[in-house]
């Protein structure tokens, strides 16, 4: 069973492991309505997905007239002035059949003259809330996904009252000083004004060298269950978070098993010696 808790200040119950659609970009929907099964399944009952992600808004749409009601809905855009916003929040609804959005979020917004641009006077943040006040969408949120992450949306934060934020986490990540500080100061940013926190790449095991890429996923990947359930146990030792899943349809069988199997923090040590027989490069470059 996958522990569910309260995604911020949504009034949604969503379970701590929410399934990244990334994983849909790139398949049939024969693999797509295959992925659904192993969801409703699992009782995952929150989706991820966004404009750029290749197919996957079109995968998802035969699903939601009979399901829409299981599902807490999240997509995104990485439009940042205000029409071409509001017109891919829309055209996110007609591709995902639906009438509403449970949560937009202002995508990878990765500099700060990106955030000045979106939250600025004829941005994306306002045909967000444009789009809020006319009910197609229900919440706003805005991801990041660089070591300025945390940063970005302290500042965000400060600008707005999103209602989630999404940026990586994971062991080695958490092992930068400066990263793991900024993160940490966030997680206090968002439980003081009841912020969902999402977080990405938490299944990364590094960057792709020059090797052929194995997996759909932007990294490689762990692909041993061992190794999966102590990525996955260890970021759901952080309370606050709930884990997207990476964007591979054949290792979310094990992500889903890692996060039903959950018992307590894995040891750093634990941690370490895994890294340690990956022989794993750095993550950022």
């Amino acid at each position: 069973m996958i522990e569910k808790q309260l995604f911020g200040n949504t009034g949604h119950m969503s379970t701590r492991l929410l399934f990244g659609a990334a994983a849909l970009g790139e398949v049939t929907q024969a693999e797509a309505d295959q992925t659904l099964d192993v969801l409703l399944a699992a009782g995952i009952n929150h989706i991820d997905t966004a404009a750029s992600y290749g197919e996957a808004e079109l995968r998802l749409g035969p699903w939601m007239p009979a399901h829409r009601s299981q599902f807490f809905l999240a997509s995104k855009t990485g439009e940042r002035a205000y029409q071409p916003a509001y017109d891919s929040i829309r055209r996110s609804l007609e591709r995902l059949q639906t009438d509403h959005l449970d949560l937009i979020q202002l995508h990878a917004v990765l500099e700060d003259q990106e955030l000045d641009q979106a939250t600025g006077t004829g941005g994306a943040l306002q045909a967000a809330i444009d789009a809020r006040r006319e009910g197609l969408v229900r919440f706003i949120g805005i991801t990041s996904h660089t070591l300025h992450a945390p940063a970005i949306h302290r500042m965000a934060l400060e600008r707005f009252d999103f209602d989630s934020v999404l940026l990586p986490c994971n062991f080695m990540l958490m092992q930068n000083p400066q990263y793991r500080l900024d993160f940490e100061a966030l997680v206090k940013v968002c439980q003081a004004k009841n912020v969902a926190m999402q977080v990405i790449k938490t299944n990364q095991r590094r960057n792709y060298g020059d090797e052929p890429h194995a997996f759909a996923t932007w990294y490689l990947p762990f692909d041993t269950q061992p190794e999966v359930d102590l990525a996955i146990h260890w970021a759901l030792s952080i309370p606050q978070v709930f884990i997207n899943t990476s964007g591979d349809i054949h290792i979310l069988p094990m992500i889903i098993n890692a996060a039903g199997s959950y018992r307590g923090r894995p040891s750093d040590e634990q941690m370490e010696r895994m890294i340690q027989e990956q022989a794993a490069a750095p993550l950022w470059s």
